[in-house]
């Protein structure tokens, strides 16, 4: 049953802080530092995190790993939405040189909510959900502005995959200028999955594509919004293409072939806004 949404909402948060002036800017040309994240390393040590709720940014298994310990971990892992990636033990030794038991874990620098105790935090507030979705976004620096637009915006939550998903580093955090740890972060095993739990509770999903037949600012986002934000290359899935409740786009002058994903984000964000205060 759909829930009851209410008209108006609390005025959006001062956003003086994103005014473009301020904006960071990185020198590309240097090399990128290698994540860091703090390590959990070995079988015991990964399971008991995951066991007394320990924020768990990513696991690395190595392939050939066997063992009650690895299906334990394994299975806690899959409850909590904590991605995991099997890999050779080059990759684990890269990471130290202590005896790993083929298992080795990023801690997160941030905390994780369910997607559905954030809807439900939003509507107790009286606040109408803006959520973002992110689709095969992996560039930490995209999904870091993507959240700065989206706390400046207005929006509530970003939803995040557990697979074609960038971490949450040091380097996603700095480019947020902090924003990742104001607003709520929700993981999920898939995008599909997301968007069933955000249609369920009432919230129209908006699709973005280049071909999308109706144009950003003619879109209805006073209501409760999800917008579902593709990876630059391939955009988001044929699968979400085909969920989503409108398709919507950012018209331009010109041909030229896409905008970065965090300036688009950014510029349909301020059209929910925009809505939102002349409603308001």
């Amino acid at each position: 049953m759909k829930k009851a949404w209410p008209d108006k909402r609390k005025p959006a948060a001062d956003s003086d802080n994103a005014a473009h002036s301020n904006m960071k800017r990185y020198d590309h040309s240097r090399p990128k530092p290698a994540r860091s994240l703090p390590l959990l390393i070995g079988r015991k040590p990964v399971l008991e995190a995951l066991q007394q709720g320990t924020a768990v940014e990513k696991i690395f298994l190595l392939r050939t790993a066997t063992g009650p310990e690895i299906q334990a971990i394994k299975q806690v892992a899959k409850e909590q939405n904590v991605p995991i990636s099997q890999v050779p033990a080059e990759k684990l030794d890269s990471f130290t040189k202590a005896q790993h038991q083929g298992v080795v874990a990023w801690t997160s620098l941030l905390q994780y909510i369910d997607l559905q105790n954030a809807i439900s935090h939003v509507v107790d507030k009286g606040e109408v959900p803006l959520f973002v979705l992110l689709d095969g976004v992996t560039d930490v620096r995209n999904v870091g502005a993507i959240a700065r637009s989206a706390l400046c915006c207005g929006a509530q939550g970003l939803i995040l995959p557990t697979s074609h998903a960038a971490s949450l580093t040091e380097e996603a955090i700095k480019t947020s200028a902090g924003a990742l740890h104001k607003i709520m972060l929700c993981r999920i095993p898939s995008v599909p999955q997301a968007i069933d739990v955000l249609k369920l509770n009432g919230i129209q999903v908006l699709g973005t594509n280049m071909r999308g037949s109706v144009p950003v600012y003619e879109s209805n986002m006073q209501i409760p919004t999800a917008i579902v934000m593709g990876a630059e290359d391939t955009g988001i899935s044929k699968d979400v293409l085909k969920r989503a409740d409108q398709l919507i786009h950012v018209p331009m002058v010109s041909q030229f072939d896409s905008l970065n994903v965090s300036v688009a984000t950014g510029m349909i964000l301020y059209e929910a806004l925009r809505q939102r205060l002349v409603k308001g």
